[in-house]
């Protein structure tokens, strides 16, 4: 038996609000403008160190852009906990569109391998053959998952029901249910919590209206913990009990779908202008417009000659000189040396941009 979706009707509007978001952030993110990709990037790693904050693993944010994006190695157990997941995460932005999907058991322990691969001791890509439980900050037991031998019974459920059950309800509802029968039904030795998370984030993917990284909420829930916590523990009242109502569980994610989506919506709204600004500042001086490329990648984690000739597909001698030129006006600061030479925005770029200058 799994949770039954609760009663929608005190939920209609706000869903339906939630509904016009993301169709808005879906439009804004398909338009064809320079600046989406570094902000699929960014959002990517975002979401990678957030929901691994939640179990407490801490990186960085630069650190796991660079360790997401694969320009360093991830040297330590936070580091490989973060890279884990984007991997899992790559995984499901593959699945999102893939015509020959379909749901399984063997689905759920791949992403799962995935996502703790780093970690043999969690036993990934295997479900658990023993007792668990959730233990509360104080050593106290915040939830006893049902018995082992009922895992793979409770499992084929949920993959029936992620195939064919309640799919006339909003995307979201599903993926909030989702993530409650996952994170519930407790499968795994260890991960349960990354798991729930990329199931809900699939499910919204094969909606087909955002991208993964841009469509989940794993930065608000790890912005909000405790209160993720808290809800979880109302809904589960400390055991496996499916027959208690789901609807703060729902009501929690909605108001944090929401919230994230307003977000995003104003993060693009802001490299709109900030973007402008760059064109504004680079026309001024005469470049090519390619170096507001180049200075957008600045303003974050850096940029380097690599990533540079990517975006604007020029020669590794062509990016050289940009970015000499970038540095020789004040407008980039130099860190390294040789292959792992990074430029970021200088204090007199940032605050033109801040200003929304353009000269």
């Amino acid at each position: 038996m799994l949770y039954r979706i609760p009663d929608l009707s005190p939920h209609l509007a706000a869903l339906a609000a939630l509904g016009e978001l993301r169709r808005r952030l879906g439009h804004q993110v398909a338009k064809a403008t320079p600046w989406v990709g570094l902000l699929r990037r960014q959002a990517s790693a975002a979401t990678a160190r957030s929901s691994t904050a939640i179990e407490g693993y801490h990186v960085s944010a630069e650190v796991a852009s660079a360790v997401v994006e694969g320009r360093v190695a991830a040297t330590d157990r936070d580091q490989r906990a973060v890279a884990d997941y984007a991997l899992a995460m790559q995984h499901v932005a593959v699945l999102a569109d893939d015509p020959s999907f379909g749901w399984s058991d063997r689905l759920l322990l791949d992403l799962h391998f995935e996502a703790c691969a780093s970690d043999p001791s969690g036993s990934p890509g295997r479900w658990r053959t023993g007792p668990v439980r959730v233990t509360e900050p104080g050593g106290g037991v915040a939830y006893r998952a049902p018995e082992a031998d009922r895992v793979p019974a409770l499992v084929a459920e949920l993959v029936d029901w992620l195939s064919a059950g309640d799919l006339d309800v909003p995307v979201e509802v599903r993926a909030a249910m989702a993530h409650l029968h996952l994170v519930s039904i407790h499968p795994f030795r260890d991960g349960n919590g990354r798991m729930s998370r990329i199931l809900q984030s699939l499910v919204l993917a094969r909606d087909g209206v955002l991208s993964p990284e841009l469509g989940s909420i794993e930065e608000n829930l790890a912005r909000d913990t405790g209160r993720y916590y808290d809800v979880l523990r109302e809904v589960q009242g400390g055991r496996y009990q499916p027959e208690r109502s789901a609807d703060p569980w729902l009501t929690f994610c909605i108001e944090a779908h929401g919230v994230q989506a307003r977000e995003r919506l104003a993060t693009l709204d802001r490299a709109a202008r900030r973007w402008a600004a760059l064109e504004a500042l680079v026309e001024l001086r005469g470049w090519p417009d390619r170096l507001t490329i180049a200075l957008e990648q600045s303003l974050f984690h850096g940029v380097d000659r690599a990533s540079f000739c990517d975006e604007s597909g020029i020669s590794p001698a062509s990016a050289s000189a940009d970015l000499r030129r970038l540095l020789d006006a004040g407008l980039v600061t130099r860190r390294g040396r040789g292959p792992g030479t990074r430029y970021f925005a200088s204090p007199e770029l940032r605050a033109r941009v801040s200003d929304g200058e353009g000269a």
